[in-house]
């Protein structure tokens, strides 16, 4: 919403540059898009990263509370 409202305003101050935006902003998106699929896979070798390094912090403190009761 608000880069629409930019794009609103950028129109009443320069038309001609609101529309070049307007046929610029697909090709922008295409361009990009590599980076964006880039990000979700580091961050998700990073997360996975760092359950594999935090694992045995959380089996031993699973381990050191004792066994769960279940209540039913």
């Amino acid at each position: 919403m608000p880069t629409f409202l930019l794009w609103l305003i950028l129109l009443v101050l320069c038309w001609p540059l609101a529309l070049l935006a307007l046929l610029l902003y697909p090709l922008v998106w295409i361009v990009l898009l590599p980076f964006r699929l880039l990000g979700v896979a580091v961050g998700g070798a990073l997360a996975l990263l760092w359950t594999v390094v935090t694992l045995p912090a959380d089996v031993l403190r699973r381990l050191s509370r004792g066994p769960e009761r279940v209540n039913g």
